[in-house]
């Protein structure tokens, strides 16, 4: 029995060691992406970006763009991805809307283990943040547990809200 139980430690130990082998590398370069906001998400800011999709394209932001909607918590990116499964495929590039969201907590084998593969069954685009540093300028560390969405115009935010809800957050759509 002693014997059974140690090859299945063996063999289980070989397999989490082969995933973090196989998902553990980062690919993500720094040197590809950026963000500046004169003034973190607030009224009056000034934002520059350009973040890669979750298919490692990268997205600027334009000045068409009307909104941004934020996420910096896990929760928060359900709530979101719950609302847009149910729209069509089109529902963020109609309403020049982004959705951002921030994937840099997450430890890299998780992350291109579960997140990334489970993100590209999407419909839409999610431009993500690997940084820290990155999230840290956009993050208000208070409201970090609420979706933000930002209206933009001319890439300067003009207002924001911090919603809770799946109901919430279609109000600030619509």
């Amino acid at each position: 029995m002693k014997k059974i139980i140690l090859t299945i430690m063996a063999f289980a130990i070989i397999a989490i060691g082969g995933l973090f082998a196989i998902n553990g590398k980062d690919n993500y370069d720094a040197s590809k992406y950026s963000v500046t906001a004169t003034n973190g998400i607030n009224i009056e800011s000034q934002l520059s970006l350009t973040l890669p999709d979750q298919f490692d394209r990268a997205y600027s932001l334009g000045s068409d763009t009307k909104k941004i909607i934020f996420v910096f918590a896990k929760a928060t990116g359900h709530t979101v991805k719950s609302f847009l499964s149910k729209q069509d495929k089109e529902y963020l590039n109609s309403r020049n809307t982004l959705f951002v969201a921030d994937v840099s907590p997450m430890p890299t084998v998780i992350r291109n283990t579960f997140a990334l593969p489970d993100l590209r069954k999407s419909e839409y685009s999610v431009l993500l943040i690997y940084d820290k540093e990155i999230a840290k300028t956009l993050k208000n560390e208070e409201k970090s547990d609420k979706i933000a969405v930002a209206e933009i115009e001319n890439k300067t935010i003009k207002s924001i809200q911090y919603l809770s809800t799946e109901d919430e957050l279609i109000k600030a759509l619509n």
